[in-house]
């Protein structure tokens, strides 16, 4: 396996990790990583176009993945801040006639 592939698989890994642990920071900087391998891929002929497309599926995949928990993280985020805003209204009502 050369060098590049085994860096997208890493990468890849340590990118499920931490999406399971919501760890966004680490997100962030495996995806500069990601950027860096497709930087390497395009510079380089690959050895075995196989192998590379099939690792690039799985990255993709995983990027599905993080785009559904991220959406799902921001409408909980939008609908949290919904209610806090509601609430706040509530207390002015309340406020203004108690």
């Amino acid at each position: 396996m050369s060098l590049v592939l085994q860096r997208i698989e890493e990468t890849r890994e340590a990118l499920v990790a931490a999406l399971a642990e919501r760890n966004w920071e680490a997100i962030g900087q495996l995806d500069l990583a990601c950027r860096s391998c497709m930087e390497d891929i395009l510079s380089e002929a690959p050895e075995d176009e196989a192998a590379l497309r099939e690792n690039l599926q799985e990255l993709l995949g995983v990027y599905r993945q993080l785009l559904e928990v991220t959406t799902g993280e921001r409408q909980a985020i939008v609908d949290e801040m919904s209610q806090i805003h509601q609430a706040q209204n509530a207390a002015k009502v309340y406020h203004l006639f108690g």
